[in-house]
């Protein structure tokens, strides 16, 4: 089940979903709008490595916005931190986003619950495309969890997105053992 409005703001309430900045104006029938931070990176090296740390270049969102080229994936990160304590949430692009030829995951869209930070962003497009920090970039759902959980993300010690930032992080396979 996805929760409604109601029961985001009652989960809001109890505590049990944290969303900073909130506004109420966001909070659609079934989904929270989520807004592009100022910060964009690009990996370093074109070719990338699954077993090595691939390094990001970071970048500010100028007001003028940046323009977006297809082939090039771009980390972005929500303006929104995040914590879900009870439930499982869902990124998802908003379909205003989606017709301008942006993708928002490649196929990270499902957090955990106790995810506790901003939201990274795997960001491609179809054809050139001018962004602006601050513009709406996706939607947050929350599923209902059936059962207990064991380990909670944020209490994971092995969680290689625990730190909390205000800029997209590169991927983390490197530390996986494979």
């Amino acid at each position: 089940m996805i929760l409604s409005d109601k029961r985001i703001l009652e989960e809001i309430e109890k505590g049990t979903i944290v969303i900073s900045p909130y506004d109420r104006k966001y909070l659609g029938t079934n989904s929270y709008d989520v807004h592009l931070g100022k910060y964009l990176a690009t990996y370093r090296d074109r070719i990338l490595d699954a077993r090595q740390h691939n390094e990001i270049e970071h970048f500010e969102i100028p007001e003028e916005g940046y323009v977006l080229q297809p082939g090039t994936l771009y980390l972005g990160v929500t303006l929104e931190y995040t914590e879900t304590h009870a439930h499982v949430p869902f990124l998802e692009g908003k379909s205003s986003t989606g017709r301008l030829g942006i993708d928002i995951h490649a196929t990270a869209g499902k957090g955990d619950v106790g995810f506790c930070n901003t939201w990274t962003l795997e960001i491609s497009c179809a054809q050139p495309v001018r962004v602006y920090a601050g513009m709406p970039i996706g939607q947050l759902i929350y599923f209902v969890v059936e059962g207990d959980v064991e380990t909670f993300y944020n209490k994971k010690g092995n969680a290689k997105y625990n730190g909390r930032t205000i800029r997209p992080v590169e991927s983390m396979m490197w530390k996986n053992e494979f």
